[in-house]
């Protein structure tokens, strides 16, 4: 008798169709438990760094996180908005500089890579950030 397959019957080996893959890059990454688990590997790496901890004293570090992950999941398609500060607003008495803006970047890819998350993740989260720069620095 004859094994063959019946060709109607779906391919197990066969890659995820579009509806199985994750929508966003909030999904991609793990949702907001990996946006918590980066934020704080962000900013321990951020305020170790002791060109960029500056900018960090006096600062309530708990609000910043909180805030952090909040725009971070929004920035990658979470379904809660940010809602806070503009950036321009937010950052425009710190004189940050571009090479400090650049920093921080660094830090964030780093912190990405650290909890798991693809260079090519890593690559489309920076490209969404980068229009930030000139809202940012000051300095």
């Amino acid at each position: 008798m004859d094994q063959t397959t019946d060709p109607a019957a779906p391919d197990e080996s066969a890659p995820e169709t579009p509806a199985e893959q994750p929508d966003t890059l909030f999904e991609q990454i793990g949702g907001a438990a990996a946006v918590a688990a980066v934020v704080d590997l962000f900013y321990a790496r951020v305020l170790a760094d002791p060109e960029l901890t500056p900018y960090f004293v006096g600062k309530d570090v708990t609000r910043l996180k909180a805030h952090q992950r909040v725009f971070v999941g929004s920035a990658l398609g979470a379904a809660a908005p940010y809602t806070g500060r503009a950036m321009g607003h937010a950052h425009q008495e710190l004189g940050i500089t571009g090479p400090h803006f650049d920093r921080v970047v660094d830090h964030l890819a780093a912190a990405l890579a650290d909890g798991g998350v693809d260079a090519a993740t890593i690559g489309l989260i920076a490209a969404k950030l980068a229009p930030l720069k000139p809202d940012v620095v000051s300095g």
